[in-house]
């Protein structure tokens, strides 16, 4: 009985949340890929965020229809999202966002490349490796390389950042402040979408076209 109630609410992201705001993506970004037209900045944002949610409710949708699937025939699969746009990090993203995904290429990526255990320069260096080829996992594309790309250079700065703070011994007080939690969960939303801006799109212009609106 569990299993078929977690199949339904699974298929209801996908049927009815994910395929319900699809065509408000679609009607952005196929006129921009096709150099037809540019979006006003309302048009760029909705598709924007149309996007955002159609990718999540495709994605968990998938992922609750198999874990349903798997109750039923008693197997137990790993959960796969972890509401991933509640992240105050970009580091809490990929902790929570296709976590089987994140857990693939942390083990057989990033570590198997030497991890954090060669220094800070080559632990970067790692990670920008790591999130580029995890760009190409999802297609040939340029679009996904940049994806990918952008990903490494939020992870790069993230880190970065978190080191800067743990020297200056300002760690407890920014995780103590609630306006610093609001300001950096709106930041790795928004870094978030700027991404998925590449990874929906078909032709670089159009992407560009989309974020200057």
């Amino acid at each position: 009985m569990a299993g078929m109630v977690i199949f339904c609410i699974g298929l209801f992201k996908k049927v009815v949340l994910a395929d319900g705001v699809a065509p408000y993506a679609d009607a952005v970004f196929a006129p921009a890929d096709r150099m037809a037209a540019v979006p006003s900045p309302t048009e760029g944002w909705l598709g924007a965020l149309a996007y955002t949610f159609q990718l999540y409710f495709d994605f968990s949708g998938y992922s609750d229809m198999a874990i349903g699937l798997s109750w039923m025939f008693n197997i137990r699969l790993p959960y796969n999202f972890d509401s991933p746009y509640k992240s105050t990090s970009i580091t809490d993203f990929w902790r929570r966002w296709h976590i089987t995904l994140s857990t693939f290429l942390r083990d057989y990526l990033y570590i198997a490349l030497g991890g954090n255990r060669k220094g800070p320069v080559r632990r970067y260096l790692n990670l920008a490796i790591t999130m580029v080829l995890g760009g190409l996992w999802h297609g040939a594309s340029w679009s996904f390389v940049l994806w990918g790309a952008l990903h490494g250079a939020y992870l790069m700065v993230n880190h970065g950042f978190r080191a800067v703070c743990d020297r200056l011994r300002w760690s407890d007080a920014l995780a103590a402040s609630r306006s610093f939690a609001l300001f950096s969960w709106a930041l790795t939303l928004l870094v978030t979408v700027v991404a998925w801006v590449f990874f929906r799109a078909e032709t670089f212009p159009g992407a560009l076209r989309v974020l200057r609106s």
